[in-house]
């Protein structure tokens, strides 16, 4: 359920898909926007949560819940995707040794994943985890936990307010004196744009399929590793639900 921008400098053409291209030379641009915003001032997460919603019409007619579509992965596919994106971002995209599904996924009738949640371990044992749902009000929270501070991001895939993103940090919190309170307190920080996180997105793509048009430059393959990365991650998810919510490797990048 993912749009991916597509530029071919062969010959000019550039159009949208649903699946990364494979062509060496291609350039792409992922279509998830929220790693298009000026996000520089969030830099560590270890935990993250994320959820999407359905009405009845949804859950008749919309493609993502399609058993003929998408290998039946439903919400894992779809707002799971940006939660892991969001776990590999926090990591510095450096990829989880394992992956974990969490029992207890709710699937359609047809098969097809409605609600479920993964735990991802890297080697030096920081762990990410994330639930994603069809079936629960619209939720789209980071919790970022450190030794010395915390995190938390309540839009992180739509923000509330097209122009303003939205967190909340803390740092070296403890109890107020005589147990009463925290200190100090969390402090609210924004984010302003002159531009939505589409446009900041197609502007993204522009300047990248520019360069390659006008100045000769190289596809920038950085999109296309992100990509790839996460889809290594989704699929060990995957495999641990298919072999009863075992511990499952996540492969190596090529």
């Amino acid at each position: 359920m993912h749009a991916y921008l597509d530029f071919n400098p062969d010959n000019g053409n550039h159009h949208s898909c649903n699946a990364p291209p494979t062509k060496a030379k291609t350039q792409i641009a992922p279509g998830i926007v929220l790693f298009h915003l000026p996000l520089h001032q969030i830099q560590s997460c270890l935990c993250v949560s994320g959820s999407s919603f359905g009405g009845p019409d949804f859950f008749r007619n919309n493609i993502r819940v399609d058993p003929n579509l998408d290998g039946q992965l439903g919400v894992l596919g779809d707002a799971g995707w940006y939660c892991i994106r969001a776990s590999l971002w926090a990591a510095d995209y450096v990829l989880p040794k394992t992956a974990i599904a969490i029992p207890g996924a709710i699937t359609s009738e047809s098969g097809v994943i409605l609600a479920c949640g993964a735990r991802l371990v890297r080697e030096d044992g920081k762990a990410a985890a994330f639930h994603c749902s069809y079936l629960s009000n619209m939720t789209m929270d980071i919790t970022v936990i450190g030794t010395r501070g915390t995190l938390h991001v309540n839009d992180f895939v739509i923000p509330c307010q097209e122009n303003i993103a939205y967190f909340t940090t803390a740092a070296e919190t403890r109890f107020a004196e005589l147990g009463t309170g925290w200190t100090p307190l969390p402090s609210e920080h924004k984010v302003i744009s002159d531009l939505p996180q589409e446009a900041l997105m197609v502007k993204e793509f522009s300047a990248l399929a520019g360069c390659i048009k006008w100045n000769g430059s190289k596809p920038e393959n950085m999109w296309q590793m992100l990509s790839r990365k996460t889809q290594l991650v989704l699929d060990a998810i995957k495999a641990s639900f298919a072999k009863g919510c075992q511990q499952v490797e996540v492969l190596s990048l090529n």
